[in-house]
């Protein structure tokens, strides 16, 4: 039977008295103390920095294939736009169950429970096969209906086609990439999960422009090839992450004992990630609202708009991996009895957050031509890249306390108040707003961009008043 592997006392000890430059390099190293004592600005750090540089490899996945795909012209960059859109529904899906997943994992670690650890994240495996072969089959099919659906031109549906099906029909690469490092972050390991996406993103980095430019041995596949070595890549992450959940290097080991089905702990993971499904569906279908009110404005207006996204994915990300800290903390410090200092992690690392995400702004803000200008050529989709940089970065102090409030309640379990105030947020106040803005009022994309600005910000306030009345502190799980 697998057991917490203990940590040396000769580790424990000198990380608690360790300067931050020191912290961080135990961090990646993997060597990290218990995460429910000591003081808990160290172990933020310990935490956050392999989360931080596991999703920056998450979001470098984007840059990389927009880089390439950017020499291919607009309506390649409008494709993969429009394909990510739809792909955000996999995304929602597959964060809505990781977040369940790290939610019971850590209650589980914090309890001193590493068996139940073990079972939980099989239960959550087993519904993974499920979600990703369903949405793999379904999305295949119907590739170029969806993209027809979300306004492409005939031309740009014969041209891409191909990338949207293999995009959607090897999500489960998607899928497990983010189920798995879930569990790992739930148990701590948060260096198990870097390493993956460091892994998936190497072998994409080297398939995805020699099989879009047939360089070498490879085939000249165009925009088909950034799908097939994006998968590929990703594909590879999971195989790694497999092998570590196996091999125990970890925390949390599952052995031949744990692989079996037990209805009453899937019925309680399914119940959190449900609402977890459900709470990211509404701001990832909000997006693909929003894109199809920007394809109302031409393709130039959709390829700056993805340009500008992809950018601004590749800060956020990295910003998520300081607010999957903080709900690894809340999640076992909850198990482990000490609320207090679950609700004492979340201030801090959204102070931390907010420095973070305050200082890429003002780099955004100030060199949002040259960010643009490394993807497109063109001034037409340049100057509506520029123009979205520079707007949604006006609410990123903001934003950093909106994610950490929102993981925070999911790390506790509760999923239903984040799903009210996206309801509320996305639906009920982004769409609405976008389109008056941007049609009714006449000022084009830019009413888009001001009101993912403004839908963003409410999202910080609101979910920091939820948080101050305390009721995520009884979450049972």
């Amino acid at each position: 039977m697998s057991e917490i592997q203990p940590v040396p006392e000769t580790v424990a000890p000198a990380a608690e008295n360790l300067g931050l430059w020191s912290a961080v390099v135990a961090s990646i190293r993997g060597r990290t103390p218990s995460f429910t004592e000591g003081p808990i600005g160290r172990a933020i750090v310990l935490l956050a920095v392999p989360m931080i540089l596991e999703m920056s490899m998450e979001s470098i996945f984007g840059v990389v294939d927009m880089f390439f795909v950017g020499r291919l012209g607009q309506d390649a960059v409008a494709t993969v736009g429009l394909t990510e859109s739809i792909l955000t529904i996999v995304f929602a899906m597959a964060m809505g169950l990781g977040l369940a997943t790290t939610a019971m994992v850590a209650r589980r670690i914090g309890e001193k429970d590493p068996k139940g650890a073990a079972i939980a994240a099989v239960q959550a495996l087993s519904v993974g096969v499920v979600v990703a072969a369903v949405t793999g089959l379904v999305g295949a099919a119907i590739a170029p209906q969806l993209l027809r659906l979300l306004g492409a031109s005939p031309e740009l549906v014969a041209s891409g086609a191909g990338y949207t099906r293999v995009m959607l029909g090897g999500n489960a690469t998607i899928v497990f990439l983010f189920l798995v490092n879930a569990i790992f972050r739930g148990a701590g390991d948060a260096v198990i999960a870097m390493e993956s996406l460091w892994l998936a993103n190497l072998v994409n980095i080297v398939l995805v422009p020699c099989l879009i430019r047939g360089i070498g041995p490879f085939p000249e596949m165009g925009l088909l090839g950034a799908a097939i070595g994006t998968n590929i890549g990703r594909g590879v992450g999971v195989v790694y992450q497999v092998a570590m959940l196996w091999r125990g290097r970890g925390r949390i080991v599952i052995e031949r004992a744990h692989v079996a089905l037990h209805g009453d702990i899937m019925l309680r993971l399914l119940r959190v990630a449900l609402g977890g499904m459900f709470q990211y569906l509404l701001p990832t279908a909000s997006w693909i609202g929003l894109m199809r009110i920007v394809a109302t404005f031409g393709a130039p207006a959709i390829a700056g708009y993805t340009i500008a996204i992809r950018i601004i994915v590749f800060a956020i990300l990295p910003s998520w991996g300081m607010s999957n800290a903080a709900a690894t903390l809340v999640g076992q410090n909850l198990g482990a009895g000490k609320p207090d200092r679950a609700e004492r992690s979340v201030w801090k690392a959204g102070f931390y957050n907010m420095l973070f995400l305050g200082a890429i702004a003002v780099v955004f803000i100030s060199f949002a031509e040259k960010f643009v200008g490394v993807f497109t050529t063109d001034p037409a989709v340049a100057q509506v890249g520029v123009q979205c940089l520079r707007y949604v970065s006006y609410g990123y102090v903001f934003y950093a306390y909106g994610m950490v409030m929102v993981q925070a309640f999911n790390g506790a379990g509760d999923t239903v108040t984040p799903t009210i105030i996206n309801l509320c947020c996305y639906w009920l106040w982004q769409i609405p707003l976008a389109y008056g803005l941007s049609t009714i009022a006449g000022l084009g994309p830019k009413g888009v961009f001001l009101a993912i600005t403004i839908s963003e910000s409410t999202i910080a306030v609101v979910g920091i008043l939820c948080l101050r009345r305390g009721r995520w502190k009884g979450q049972r799980i």
